[in-house]
């Protein structure tokens, strides 16, 4: 079992799939990742060398955010736009959904939320 960034990759997993369960790094940046190093894309996990394991980290390291560092950026952009009393930022605060959904037949969780925070 190899472990990237304390995410555990199951052996008998494709590469591709298992880089998508690091925060941060999604199917199209795995395939981005895999193709950019050359790397086969029928490639198991417990197929990978020691030298493109660390290619691997290399590149996510050096060219991506990933991780804590991606949750440091997201929380502190968020806390911008609630210090700024945007539009974006009252919604956030409210934990009401943000990018213009229906709120009067969904998110029915939210709004029980915002009930008892009231």
């Amino acid at each position: 079992m190899v472990s990237i960034f304390r995410k555990n990759l199951k052996n008998t997993e494709l590469l591709r799939q298992g880089l998508t369960r690091i925060e941060g790094v999604g199917t199209w940046r795995a395939n981005l990742i895999c193709d950019s190093l050359g790397l086969n894309p029928k490639l198991r996990v417990k197929d990978l060398g020691r030298s493109q394991l660390d290619s691997i980290l290399y590149r996510l390291q050096n060219h991506f955010y990933t991780g804590p560092e991606l949750k440091k950026i997201v929380s502190r952009d968020v806390n911008k736009l609630i210090h700024r009393g945007c539009y974006r930022g009252v919604r956030h605060r409210r934990r009401l959904p943000v990018r213009g959904q229906r709120t009067h037949t969904n998110s029915k969780t939210a709004r029980k939320f915002l009930r008892i925070f009231r």
